[in-house]
């Protein structure tokens, strides 16, 4: 924001206001209009300065989305057990939504890894969350091998072997050397069952309408993001 509205609360809240209505739709559009803020002054302001809306309207999201994850707390970011790459003890955490028919879950893979092999202390929390037709099998095999202790090799294997299906999991859940019938008795539970209802609840709280999505100190991110930028937030920088 420019300097000089620092110095003047009453245009900031002026244009607050305005990106409530832009953010809002309708509704904040009138709220906008009833309060009297609509004045000759804000509008000459905006139209002076359109590129600060788009800065405004992204704070003002980034805002709501850390406050949606406030308000869930640390359970945004427990693992189920085992299903976790990296340092399990790392003091980082990056938490991934993840699907294994998605194509940018399969591209970030790439960029997850690199940043593991860059930060010894980076805990990576997988969440599965089978949004795309045929992908839960999937992720109730991922879960089960993260039960087993085997969850690194399964989801690594499951995205080299390309979509899901009946072929694909069992030859991923063979590479991953998987205890198949206590796998596929566990992928069955009621747990399991739990934890995907669990992590559904988790991205519909989050705002998330697809994968993959991110939490990443304190910053919440949805769609495919670049090594460069997953570095740039575990740094706490919010680009």
């Amino acid at each position: 924001m420019p300097r000089h509205l620092t110095k003047d609360w009453t245009i900031v809240r002026y244009l607050l206001t305005a990106i409530v209505a832009l953010v809002a739709g309708f509704g904040g559009a009138a709220l906008w209009s009833m309060t009297g803020m609509a004045n000759a002054g804000t509008r000459e302001y905006l139209v002076a300065n359109p590129d600060i809306l788009p800065e405004m309207a992204e704070a003002y999201q980034r805002g709501q989305a850390q406050e949606r994850l406030a308000a869930i707390g640390p359970e945004a970011e427990a693992a189920f057990p085992g299903a976790v790459l990296g340092n399990p003890n790392g003091s980082k955490t990056l938490v991934k939504f993840s699907d294994y028919a998605c194509s940018y879950c399969r591209l970030s893979v790439a960029e997850v890894e690199k940043l593991i092999a860059e930060n010894p202390d980076l805990k990576v929390v997988l969440r599965e969350w089978p949004i795309f037709q045929g992908s839960e099998e999937a992720a109730r095999m991922g879960l089960a091998a993260a039960q087993q202790g085997k969850y690194d090799a399964f989801y690594h294997a499951m995205f080299e072997l390309g979509p899901p299906n009946a072929q694909s999991i069992a030859a991923a859940a063979q590479r991953a050397g998987l205890d198949m019938e206590a796998a596929t008795a566990f992928a069955a539970s009621e747990q399991v069952t739990a934890e995907l209802a669990k992590n559904q609840a988790l991205a519909g709280q989050l705002g998330f309408s697809g994968t993959p999505s991110w939490i990443v100190e304190g910053e919440v991110v949805e769609g495919y993001v670049d090594h460069d930028r997953l570095a740039r937030l575990l740094e706490g920088e919010a680009t």
